[in-house]
């Protein structure tokens, strides 16, 4: 079937502006029309011309190419590219919060996560994570050249950063969500500080027993909302009602991490790829087909937030376990440097 790229394209900016009503008022401004002509090219009325077309993709960051590509199978995805890519964590921070307050904006969201290594929104609680996994994210994946001589070194988390991360967690703290956890969650993420430890790449090497403590820390944390079925941040109270956590264990294989949000208003997805980096779209098919995947790989996993005791103590048991064994290799091989 051929499709209507100009219907196609009005499609997409409203996904962008998240409001038909507002349509209007956006075009207006980037075709220097009236909100009538807008409407009456919305309608069909009135052909946009190729360059009236050129300003709407420019503006609204719209592939123009992949516009014209469009048909069944085909999906157009949002993403960051690497070569903008500020490294830094205040800008790595700053990108997440702007996605989750435009969730929160939207009347009675929820959030449905899968995480085949590493929980990151609750690894805000603890900074420090989080600046190595985007340090080893940029130095050793990327091969970014300004990290390219460094040794990765101890440093106090900025306030702004701080704040930015507690505003995050706050957020995703308030909206219920489900997640669903692989069974070899963060055994990744601790063979990257090994590895470091290893290659000589931390400027004090008991560092990285720094960040093997602050892993148990969000361990015995992340235990203590799945028993009671509630998100809350470290060091704070479950709260008496609200902020919904349901946690599924899958014991097959997770093939990536996905996060997936619906609303009254709209659904979307953000898919990562290149290990941190991600790939967001609100493609009413696709995102349709990708929550009845979710939903199946939910029927498929155990509930272990609340109930099922037993198998939530052992898989934890198991992850701690894990992390005591390599901070006890490490602290071995500290006592012969």
């Amino acid at each position: 079937m051929k499709i209507d790229i100009q219907a196609t394209l009005f499609n997409l900016i409203k996904e962008k502006i998240g409001s038909e009503d507002s349509l209007g008022r956006a075009l207006a401004d980037v075709l220097n029309v009236s909100q009538d002509a807008v409407y009456r090219r919305y309608r069909g009325e009135t052909a946009l011309t190729i360059f009236e077309i050129q300003k709407i993709c420019t503006h609204f960051g719209i592939s123009f190419d992949a516009l014209l590509e469009l048909k069944q199978n085909r999906v157009v995805f949002s993403y960051r590219s690497l070569e903008e890519y500020d490294f830094s964590l205040d800008a790595y921070l700053d990108g997440i919060l702007l996605g989750i307050k435009e969730i929160k904006s939207f009347s009675n969201p929820s959030i449905v996560l899968t995480v085949k290594d590493t929980p990151l929104f609750q690894l805000l609680n603890f900074p420090h994570l989080v600046r190595f996994k985007l340090y080893f994210w940029a130095k050793s994946y990327l091969n970014i050249d300004q990290f390219k001589a460094e040794q990765f070194a101890h440093e106090k988390t900025a306030e702004k950063t701080f704040q930015t991360g507690k505003e995050i967690l706050q957020i995703y703290n308030s909206i219920p969500s489900k997640e669903i956890y692989d069974f070899d969650l963060l055994r990744g993420f601790i063979r990257q500080i090994q590895y470091y430890f290893d290659a000589y790449l931390f400027k004090d090497p008991t560092y990285a027993i720094r960040l093997l403590d602050e892993m148990q820390m969000l361990l015995g944390h992340m235990k203590a909302q799945v028993t009671v079925g509630k998100k809350f941040m470290y060091g704070t109270q479950a709260p008496a009602s609200g902020n919904e956590y349901q946690v599924y264990l899958n014991d097959t294989t997770i093939s990536d991490s996905t996060y997936f949000f619906k609303s009254e208003e709209k659904s979307g997805l953000y898919v990562t790829h290149n290990m941190m980096n991600y790939l967001q779209t609100t493609d009413t098919t696709y995102v349709n087909e990708s929550e009845k995947i979710l939903d199946k790989l939910i029927a498929n996993s155990s509930l272990i937030s609340v109930t099922n005791e037993k198998e939530r103590n052992s898989f934890f048991f198991q992850m701690e376990r894990t992390i005591t064994l390599y901070k006890q290799k490490l602290q071995a091989d500290l006592t012969i440097l």
